[in-house]
């Protein structure tokens, strides 16, 4: 019987050297953010791992931070211990990293590993002032939507008033904050009773009956701060129809 020679088979790029014992803690991260193993040189997974067309690919978040780092390819191989061409393939999606590697690669960089799987490209939410949807308040005041609806929790609206307003006595749901952005404000809940300045901030339980109003003599402005649901349509009136469709 003739011996048997050993197969070659093509292997992936892999690191110089194991993880050392600091990767402990950057590891643990990485696999709660869900990483991915790699997959061959060529691109092709391996059995039973993510196709190239669902996996998560890392390479722009690496290659972004890296040049935020002011750093090279080859001085990210030497701190993470891997080959540059491995790095190179990384940063371009022809690889995936495994947990070890990324880890190398998040502590290389100095950033927790699964900033690295996050998506940098999304734009943040931008709301110009001149964009905001703005309606009339009582007596004269107006209320403009600094969120514009964009925020899925919470509402925050700008309120500018005439010294004098009032919105009487009124209750409803969620949490209320209040920062006064101008003028003086008297803000009554049972029998505390705040006057407030520009700067100050006051929350509350608006459950509870309560009234605010515009002391003067200047006109006052106000940010407030609410959820977004169950909460009166109005942002500076006694009554009005809450967003679940019920009474404020």
């Amino acid at each position: 019987m003739s011996e048997k020679k050993p197969t070659d088979r093509a292997t992936p790029a892999v690191p110089r050297s194991a993880p050392t014992p600091r990767h402990g803690a950057a590891l643990d991260a990485a696999a709660a953010a869900g990483a991915v193993t790699p997959v061959a040189a060529s691109g092709a997974a391996a059995p039973g791992l993510a196709t190239p067309a669902s996996r998560l690919n890392v390479g722009r978040e690496v290659r972004r931070w890296r040049r935020d780092r002011g750093l090279t390819l080859a001085q990210v191989g030497e701190r993470s211990g891997l080959n540059v061409g491995y790095l190179s393939q990384i940063e371009n999606d022809k690889a995936v990293p495994s947990l070890e590697a990324l880890a190398a690669i998040a502590i290389a960089l100095d950033v927790p590993p699964a900033w690295l799987l996050l998506d940098g490209s999304v734009p943040p939410r931008i709301v110009r002032a001149s964009d905001r949807p703005t309606s009339l308040g009582p007596m004269g005041g107006s209320a403009s939507e600094v969120d514009a609806g964009t925020s899925r929790d919470l509402r925050i609206i700008e309120v500018v008033v005439p010294p004098g307003s009032s919105t009487g006595i009124h209750a409803h749901q969620g949490d209320e904050h209040h920062v006064v952005l101008a003028g003086r404000f008297r803000l009554t809940q049972g029998e505390h009773v705040a006057d407030l300045g520009p700067g100050d901030y006051l929350a509350w339980d608006p459950t509870i009956p309560h009234d605010v109003e515009c002391l003067g003599p200047e006109e006052g402005r106000m940010l407030m701060v609410y959820p977004r649901r169950g909460r009166d349509r109005s942002a500076f009136s006694p009554r009005g129809t809450d967003e679940s469709g019920g009474d404020a």
